[in-house]
């Protein structure tokens, strides 16, 4: 079974609804870093030397190749990622291995023979 990591950057107040449509799409779980920071192509307003921008929370998906694309496309729907410029980045990387999964890939492969 091949993984790939879905790292999705995005506005903290989406990160519930991003959660469930991940989970909808067939991710099994997630791991959340809260209070990231970053900027993109023009940089955000400060108020008397301090940053006015929302919390930014990354999301790490570890998912099943076969299921990358579709999580994707529903990440980034439920984050208006296209729609707002800003709100958010979603994208994957190859994993090359992986250890401790064993009880996530016996529902993973049920998820994926269905797919496919």
């Amino acid at each position: 079974m091949h993984f790939k990591l879905i790292i999705a950057l995005v506005e903290g107040s989406t990160t519930d609804a991003i959660m469930k449509a991940a989970r909808e799409a067939g991710a099994t779980g997630a791991t959340v870093l809260g209070d990231a920071r970053g900027e993109g192509l023009k940089p955000k307003k400060t108020f008397f030397g301090l940053n006015l921008e929302t919390q930014r929370d990354m999301l790490l998906f570890l998912v099943e190749e076969h299921l990358c694309r579709q999580i994707l496309e529903r990440i980034a729907s439920a984050g208006g990622f296209d729609d707002n410029p800003g709100q958010g980045v979603a994208f994957q990387v190859d994993v090359e291995d992986t250890i401790g999964l064993k009880t996530q890939i016996e529902a993973i492969v049920e998820e994926v023979e269905e797919e496919i």
